[in-house]
């Protein structure tokens, strides 16, 4: 500061034209001149910043970061202008964004009052609001921690829980809101808990850092309010931040390339390769992140699309860079590394979910398979790659000590992550079996219960029921894949270690089971349901056609002789049977079948109802010919035992006894239990006939 140098260099990056940058070795004179030239700020002049007074050069850095951060960010949030401001016009910003290219930077009058009312209001709208909490400044609002952390929930909630912020102590709370901002969002910490912890936090300090958030994540889709004062604006901010981030990676990839093609040796190559690498890992999580689709049909915007077509032409650069120079080692160090290589790439490698559960299943079994193949070498490779890493060197040729000790770290994470990647593998292709068994299930049952049709479309039904069901052994299939299931969730949420996941796992399996259990049910009693179908149609068409043709005779028999109709009409019970059993069935294909088959089958049971109907009523009085017989034969015949008994009970009074005790003792006995059965006999043909008496007296 004391030469200007760094401010000097600071204000020719922001400023729109460049200027000469003086040496240490040059004069006093020439870094007044160097100032006055380019810095008009009221109260501030070169010779106060040439003279190194603190106060002048801290106000004007401040100034400078106003300018061209926080104000440049907040400029582009018209829509918090017009919340505060009743001069903006947010239909006047719109339009002149879409109809004019960006202008050059211009300095703003009233800086500090319009950014920082900007800015609060972004806090305000975009976090604060949604956690429930009031954000009045960039002081003592933000000592406790929260209001820092509802600005990252607003970002990303899952990394955020709230409840347990709201009752955990400030130094906590603005520890891990600075930690996760900076491993999680890429934010750089710029405070420390001790800075904001205290009576009067600074409201630069709070003000330059919460502006970070606002650069990189300018995103307000999660803003309903702002969202229904002005859905159109938000497009303009995902532009302008797209903008950026395409420029980024295109410079970023053309570095990369020049490098790359340089001439340097193996180590130099790979000192460029770290450098580059962890400017990506960097942006990495902040680009992922806005070229996600927030349309509902999952397509992405056409800047969303151009930048990640740039990020894919790095990403992938950078990782052929890295299998380059593993593969440039020399042998057989190469050959190791390339193995290693492929080796992170499979147990790194993500579950792409196939449109069908079945073709996810198999997917996987052949990637396991693979995966089986290349991974049960890797002692062998981990054994012979030690040796090297201990001695430095292959064959006497030295190799960077940085890439081995690299290449050592990836050994290990895929030597520790390659048994759980395996039985991670083998959960997921026999929960996607079983899924398969699921939707297979579903969407056959589905079909199954429907509306059916003729009987012949109900055959084809069960006979598919018969193949998918009974002939492939669906059930023991379900179970056999079930129980292998089971023991492979149990052994990767062990070994995963992880609660959550092991929570997701047993979610899972309990829904499967819950669902299976009904589902079952269902599928089980398809078969005796498609049977009924079918045997309601058998009953129906065999009733409708023998009743038609009794009909059709029924109906001329009514002009007959009365003896004719008599012996035609004594079977009349047995029709009243059939049209009872045509009607039944009728009725149960009419609420089981389709509209149009149903209408029909009301149509043609009206017909034949309307006939019968007119029918019975002249022929009723014949419907209990055949009982009429059946009773007159039951009252003869019993009138006619009854008759014997009591002529055997008379005759046995004309038998002449001989007169001695013994024998007129037997001769009563004998008359009593001759009275006691024709009684008995009496009472038991009294109790049969009298109910029946009107029905005998017809007779």
């Amino acid at each position: 500061i004391s030469h200007l140098f760094f401010s000097t260099s600071v204000y020719s990056f922001l400023a729109p034209h460049l200027f000469p940058v003086p040496f240490f070795s040059l004069s006093l004179i020439i870094f007044i001149q160097n100032m006055a030239r380019t810095i008009k700020l009221v109260n501030i002049n070169s010779t106060d910043i040439a003279d190194g007074r603190p106060s002048i050069v801290l106000g004007l850095m401040w100034t400078i970061i106003l300018y061209f951060q926080i104000e440049e960010l907040t400029s582009n949030l018209p829509q918090l202008q017009s919340l505060s401001s009743s001069t903006s016009s947010v239909d006047s910003v719109v339009s002149s964004e879409a109809a004019s290219p960006p202008t050059k930077r211009k300095v703003v009058p009233k800086v500090q009052g319009n950014a920082k009312k900007a800015l609060l209001k972004w806090v305000q709208y975009t976090a604060a609001k949604q956690a429930g909490i009031e954000v009045k400044d960039f002081g003592r609002s933000w000592r406790s921690g929260v209001a820092f952390h509802s600005v990252i929930h607003a970002i990303r909630p899952e990394l955020v829980d709230m409840e347990k912020v709201k009752g955990r102590s400030n130094r906590e709370n603005l520890n891990e809101a600075f930690t996760i901002a900076e491993t999680e969002l890429g934010i750089p910490r710029l405070l420390d808990p001790e800075d904001v912890d205290v009576d009067k936090p600074d409201e630069k300090s709070i003000m330059t850092y919460i502006a970070q958030f606002l650069k990189h994540y300018p995103d307000l889709h999660n803003t309903t309010e702002m969202q229904e004062n002005d859905n159109n604006i938000l497009p303009i901010f995902d532009r302008l931040m797209l903008r950026d981030l395409k420029v980024w990676v295109e410079q970023f990839e053309r570095d990369l390339t020049r490098t790359q093609m340089a001439e340097a040796s193996l180590q130099e190559k790979y000192q460029s390769f770290k450098h580059f690498r962890v400017q990506y890992e960097i942006k990495r999580k902040q680009i992922e992140f806005v070229i996600q689709s927030s349309r509902k049909d999952g397509k992405l915007s056409l800047e969303q699309a151009m930048v990640k077509q740039a990020w894919d032409r790095v990403s992938s650069r950078l990782l052929d860079w890295h299998k380059y120079l593993d593969k440039s080692l020399p042998a057989p160090l190469g050959t190791i590394g390339a193995w290693l290589y492929r080796a992170e790439a499979a147990v790194g490698e993500e579950i792409i979910v196939q449109q069908a559960h079945e073709e996810t299943a198999n997917m996987i079994h052949r990637k396991l398979e693979q995966h089986k193949d290349l991974l049960k070498n890797i002692d062998g490779h981990k054994k012979a790659f030690q040796g090297i890493h201990r001695a430095r060197s292959v064959n006497g040729v030295p190799v960077p000590l940085e890439q081995l000790d690299d290449m050592a770290e990836r050994f290990n994470f895929v030597a520790s992550t390659s048994e759980l990647h395996l039985l991670k593998m083998e959960f997921l292709e026999l929960k996607y079996r079983l899924l398969s068994l699921l939707v297979l299930a579903e969407s056959k049952l589905k079909s199954w219960i429907i509306k059916y049709g003729r009987r012949e479309s109900v055959e084809l039904l069960l006979q598919n029921y018969i193949s998918v069901i009974e002939n492939s052994k669906f059930f023991e299939q379900y179970e056999v894949t079930y129980q292998i299931l089971k023991r492979a969730a149990e052994m990767y949420a062990k070994a995963n270690g992880s609660v959550e996941e092991a929570e997701n796992v047993m979610k899972f399996m309990n829904e499967t089971t819950a669902q299976w259990r009904n589902l079952s049910v269902e599928v089980r009693s398809v078969r005796s349901m498609l049977e009924e179908v079918i045997a309601n149609w058998d009953r129906y068409s065999s009733t409708v056609a023998s009743l038609q043709a009794w009909l059709e005779d029924a109906e001329k028999m009514l002009n007959q002789p009365e003896h004719a109709k008599k012996d035609f009409f004594r079977h009349l019970p047995h029709w009243i049977q059939q049209h009872t059993a045509m009607n039944d069935a009728g009725n149960f294909l009419i609420e089981t079948c389709d509209e149009t088959i149903s209408r029909d089958l009301k149509q043609q049971l009206l017909l034949l109802n309307g006939r019968w109907r007119e029918l019975f009523m002249k022929v009723k009085q014949y419907a209990r010919a055949d009982e009429f017989d059946r009773m007159r034969k039951e009252y003869l015949d019993s009138v006619a035992t009854l008759s014997t008994f009591a002529d055997c009970t008379n005759g046995k009074f004309s038998v002449p006894v001989e007169v001695s005790f013994l024998n007129v003792k037997m001769f009563i006995q004998d008359l009593e239990v001759s009275f006691f059965l024709l009684s008995v006999c009496l009472s038991l043909f009294l109790s049969f006939f009298l109910p029946r008496r009107e029905n005998y007296l017809t007779i």
